[in-house]
């Protein structure tokens, strides 16, 4: 049985469809590309599909993966190519690997969001960002299952800033930029929690919602900072090709071969 490992994304008016759209919409696509999937055991099997930490509906994501089991080897940019054709444009297969280690979930222990602030001056969300990032705790609420659930938001929040915003155009509105890395914890700490924090700490409130958008996820470096490629170790641990296949293979490919 081979795996395979794909990333995908939530682009543009598709950041409003469901996890559960997304399923249909996938398997519908598996079906028409006729992916030798393998399947459950049982009265009602599967296709064996496991997605992992999919993002909010209304939120838009560059960086959501899943994996695929199959009972036939298939060449993975082959199937991805496949895969995306039969995909409504805005939720594109874009990245694929053979999966050659294991935890893939295990990896994404963090993710980088990006919130568009639309009407609200930089400068005010500088001077908020500023006292979210000093404070020790920042308690916000989030309506649960079983009533009001109270939590810190601060402690997961890995980094938060401002980036520069592309130039507003004459007469338009004013706009921020927020970049944030927030760890995967329990419970989780969603870009909406943090919004809620900047509102708690500083009295930040957006006249319109915040457009919010997952730029990449995976394992949480905590030296630098930074977030890294999940699918990295997979594509390590491939066989190299033979220099002379390789070369071969580089000289007779055909030429020409974001944000939400």
């Amino acid at each position: 049985m081979q795996r395979i490992r794909l990333r995908y994304t939530k682009r543009g008016r598709l950041r409003f469809t469901s996890h559960r759209d997304f399923q249909r919409a996938f398997e519908r696509a598996l079906r028409r590309s006729e992916v030798p999937m393998a399947y459950s055991a049982g009265f009602t099997p599967h296709p064996k599909v496991s997605y992992a930490n999919a993002a909010p509906t209304g939120t838009g994501s560059e960086a959501e993966f899943l994996e695929i089991a199959l009972t036939e080897a298939r060449d993975p940019e082959v199937l991805r190519g496949l895969l995306d054709a039969s995909m409504p444009a805005g939720l594109d297969i874009v990245d694929a690997v053979e999966a050659r280690t294991s935890g893939l979930a295990e990896r994404l222990t963090a993710s980088v969001w990006e919130m568009r602030l639309d009407g609200v001056d930089p400068e005010d969300v500088r001077t908020a960002v500023a006292a979210f990032n000093d404070a020790e705790t920042v308690e916000v609420q989030r309506k649960a299952k079983n009533g009001i659930r109270t939590f810190d938001a601060r402690a997961a929040v890995a980094d938060l800033r401002v980036v520069d915003a592309p130039a507003d155009r004459p007469g338009e509105r004013p706009c921020a930029i927020l970049r944030l890395v927030v760890r995967h914890v329990t419970p989780a700490v969603r870009p909406d929690d943090v919004l809620s924090g900047l509102r708690a700490v500083a009295d930040l409130a957006p006249p319109v919602p915040a457009a919010v958008t997952r730029l990449a996820q995976g394992l949480f470096d905590e030296e630098s900072g930074t977030v890294t490629d999940p699918l990295a170790p997979d594509r390590e641990a491939a066989p190299t090709a033979h220099p002379a296949v390789a070369g071969a293979a580089v000289a007779t490919a055909p030429e020409g071969a974001g944000s939400a």
